[in-house]
């Protein structure tokens, strides 16, 4: 047999695998769910102990005496999850619990799931002492002490006629997928039961806020601010005064870490309200006054300073909080949409998707989907539309080779300087930790060799619309997983998973993708609405005939939608993220800018005396004496990593500028930017001129 055909019949082996393991997994989760509905589903339209359900399923669980992990298919459809990116390594993602409605009944999940992102593979973890089954919970990672926690959330019966929400409290082992119920000490109160709340990492405290309850008479939206101490195992609730400020009640808000405490984007709830209805006719007339619930979306922004007790203080010394009210961010997504989420990425926050609901008439209420990205510049205070960049074809396919020949090389320069810094970190030794590691680095390059084998389908449009998709980021990639999707009356879960480089932007990689099965449903009982969209996409060149689940909507260009440079926000040490929003675009400032098609490495290369500078001249504000204590304290090598880290940061934040003029560059027929310094002797003479 030839040696391609033997490639080709292991690889239908291998997919043939894939595809029965997604089949064995969806059939274990209906079955799942099948059970548990058993155990409501008798009764329930009448009363149900709730209490008693969920002691049955931890009973069942429970006879799992071991931790157990094995490769399995694409987990079931599911909203209300969460998805982590793992603290402690660097090729896993974590996707915890999540509901699953029918059309008929609602099933609740408590299965942990790991992406091992080098392998391209799922795996299943089952526990003896997970959380019980769950959606609407919050989930960060725990900052300077690692794992993942996760708080509250909720259950019903299946047909939703019963809530029960959860307030207790876990911790997950990233490493060793252990899970641990976390009893908080002292006298102190817990949070009170919630879902739909946030939660993120400030050091070594994990910060909570908002959320919901429901009752049978109402749903009771909560604005109430906690913080775990993780060290002390105390949770604090931050009191208000009467003249402090604090934002309204609301769930579904994105809550983001900040190096001075956390930022807080948006959100969902249901206010009380007034309306008239129809009076009688003739002049001066006037209806009844009523009293009505109506959805409020709310785009407003916090920030959360959070002041950490003196090092001297006494053990179990409270932390300062404060609630301060930001300006509207500039450019943010229009119209206002719900369940639009956001992850954080290096200072700045990934926002995607979102609904935005438009009471048409009496019979109901039309509802706009989105799937544009968008990218959230805390500092600056500001939304930049992200757009996805297609081959560039034609006259310039030269200019764009030398372009990514350039980009490779940099990345090539940029991986070997990152092996450096490691290797002075842990060894002070560059040439001692590249002998010891090398039976390591072989072993990573086989398993990458072999991610790279597989055949993902790039796009170059945005997954579908969509609402509270999961998103998380791992080194520098973004992860999109599952969302919800309504047409008509059928609500449609995802269960696909999503990459796109936030560096490069250079189209959607589909790591997994299943189609709902009520997909096909829903596009047959809307032809005419389908009919339409497919006409819109006629004129498009890069659409995919033969994908009848996508309906592209591009992001709106950079170029057109930023009518104005970004203007940068004044740090201070009193208000790190201020805004002075007339301040020139960080091009202007008096920082180091990185060129067009610069890689990190190559921008650090450049410039790491001046940040070594910047760090030195920071320092000599304390007087000669502290310049030379704290030189002494600081090694060369600390030194440097601290100017890569600025100059990371530097990167990043002047992104979208640079990826503006790299786009103006290639339409001018400029591929690849050349530093002559870099070519030696071909510096002089002729050469520099030019």
């Amino acid at each position: 047999m030839a040696p391609k055909d033997k490639k080709a019949k292991a690889a239908q082996k291998k997919a043939q695998k894939a595809e029965k393991q997604t089949k064995k997994a969806a059939k274990g989760d209906k079955k799942k769910s099948a059970k548990q509905a058993a155990l409501t589903a008798d009764s329930d339209d009448e009363e149900v102990d709730l209490d008693a359900v969920l002691a049955a399923i931890a009973e069942q669980q429970a006879k799992h005496l071991k931790v157990t992990e094995q490769p399995c298919g694409t987990p079931g459809p599911r909203s209300s999850s969460t998805i982590l990116a793992s603290p402690s390594n660097r090729n896993e993602l974590f996707v915890f619990g999540g509901e699953y409605h029918d059309g008929t009944v609602a099933s609740f999940y408590n299965d942990l799931f790991v992406y091992v992102i080098n392998q391209g593979e799922w795996h299943q973890v089952i526990s003896g002492n997970s959380p019980l089954p769950r959606s609407g919970h919050a989930a960060c990672r725990g900052g300077n002490t690692g794992g993942i926690y996760i708080s509250g959330g909720e259950f019903s019966s299946p047909k939703q006629n019963q809530f029960y929400h959860y307030h207790d409290f876990w911790h997950l082992d990233t490493d060793t997928r252990e899970w641990s119920k976390l009893e908080p000490r002292g006298k102190g109160r817990s949070p009170p039961a919630r879902s739909g709340h946030r939660m993120t990492y400030f050091k070594n405290y994990i910060v909570l806020f908002g959320g919901f309850q429901d009752t049978s008479q109402q749903t009771k939206y909560l604005n109430d601010t906690w913080i775990y101490d993780i060290k002390e195992n105390v949770w604090h609730e931050m009191k208000y005064s009467s003249t402090s400020q604090r934002p309204d009640p609301r769930s579904s808000f994105s809550l983001l870490p900040h190096e001075s405490g956390a930022v807080l984007f948006g959100g969902y709830s249901r206010v009380k309200a007034t309306a008239t209805s129809g009076g009688g006719k003739g002049k001066g007339s006037a209806g009844a006054v009523r009293n009505i619930i109506k959805p409020m979306v709310h785009q407003d922004t916090w920030f959360l300073r959070i002041t950490p007790p003196a090092s001297d203080a006494a053990s179990g010394s409270l932390p300062t909080l404060r609630w301060e009210r930001r300006k509207a961010p500039a450019n943010r997504p229009n119209p206002p949409r719900a369940g639009a989420t956001m992850a954080y990425h290096k200072g700045r926050g990934a926002f995607l998707g979102g609904v935005h609901d438009v009471e048409a008439s009496e019979e109901g209420i039309d509802s706009e989907f989105f799937n544009d990205l968008f990218i959230w510049n805390i500092d600056r205070n500001r939304f930049f539309p992200l757009t996805l960049r297609r081959p560039k074809t034609g006259g310039a396919k030269k200019q764009t080779q030398q372009a990514r020949g350039g980009r490779d090389r940099g990345k090539a320069d940029e991986e070997e300087l990152l092996r450096n810094l490691a290797a002075l970190e842990t060894t002070g030794s560059i040439a001692t930790e590249d002998s010891e590691m090398t039976l390591v680095n072989e072993e990573e390059a086989e398993k990458e060799v072999e991610q790279s084998k597989k055949e993902y389908t790039v796009r170059f449009e945005l997954p579908h619309p969509r609402f509270n998709a999961q998103l998380t980021v791992q080194d520098d990639i973004l992860y999109i997983f599952a969302g919800t999707f309504e047409k008509k009356d059928v609500e449609i879960t995802f269960s696909d998973l999503y990459a796109i480089n936030l560096d490069k932007l250079d189209g959607v990689k589909e790591l997994f993708y299943v189609e709902p099965t009520n997909w096909n449903v829903t596009v047959e009982e809307s032809d005419e609405e389908m009919d339409s969209d497919e006409g819109e996409d006629e004129d498009d060149d890069m659409s995919d005939e033969d994908d009848s689940m996508s309906i592209v909507t591009d992001a709106p260009s950079l170029a057109t939608s930023i009518s104005t440079a970004p203007t940068e926000s004044t740090i201070t040490p009193s208000s790190p993220i201020a805004e002075e929003p007339d301040l020139p675009p960080a091009s202007k400032d008096t920082l180091p800018f990185p060129r067009p098609f610069e890689s990190r490495a190559q921008f650090f290369g450049r410039t790491s005396q001046e940040w070594q500078n910047i760090i030195i001249a920071k320092q000599s504000y304390g007087g000669a004496a502290q310049v030379a204590a704290t030189m002494a304290e600081q090694t060369i090598k600390e030194l440097r990593k601290k100017a890569f880290e600025m100059a990371e940061e530097r990167w990043w934040d002047c992104r979208e500028e640079v990826t503006r003029l790299e786009d103006e560059m290639e339409e001018g027929g400029v591929g690849e930017i050349v530093d002559m310094a870099e070519r030696g002797g071909e510096a002089g003479g002729a050469g520099r001129r030019r």
